[in-house]
């Protein structure tokens, strides 16, 4: 059975909201999923798994520290999570406070290291996003994604 992580960091607790929220949508597909703070997961635990989705608030414009951290230890294992599946969601403030930018810089960092990223030609093309807590479409977007994420994940990976 295919395993995917779902890896946040949370400070206010909206993040770890989507968090779950998508690991719902992505169990409903019959998958294993761990939901785990960025500080449970070391790098080395990347590779067990088939998609890896990433979620962060958005501190000026991009992931939070702990987060950018998790990546750029990654590269340990270049080459090595080549075509698994990735994804990125993000939380901020306001409207306009830079969730499109944290969710690509994490996709960034997915694709070099030759994932495959699941978009969405509805709602949140880049990945879920919320202002502040996640309202009823924030909600109803990650649980979405979380099935799109698990859907991807078994045609490549199961």
């Amino acid at each position: 059975m295919p395993k995917i992580l779902i890896c946040y960091y949370s400070r206010s607790g909206n993040t770890k909201k989507m968090a779950h929220l998508i690991g719902r949508g992505a169990m409903a597909e019959d998958v294993e999923v761990d939901i785990l703070d960025v500080k449970k997961v070391k790098v080395d635990d990347l590779r067990k798994y088939d998609g890896i989705v990433l979620g962060s608030p958005t501190y000026y414009g991009g992931p939070a520290a702990p987060i950018k951290e998790l990546l750029d230890k990654s590269i340990k294992h270049h080459g090595k999570l080549q075509d698994r599946v990735g994804g990125a969601f993000s939380s901020s403030a306001n409207i306009g406070g830079g969730n499109e930018t944290t969710v690509l810089a994490l996709l960034q960092g997915l694709l070099i290291h030759g994932m495959v990223v699941c978009g969405d030609s509805e709602g949140d093309h880049y990945g879920p996003v919320a202002i502040e807590a996640p309202d009823a479409r924030s909600e109803k977007n990650c649980i979405r994604y979380g099935k799109r994420i698990a859907k991807l994940t078994k045609q490549l990976r199961g």
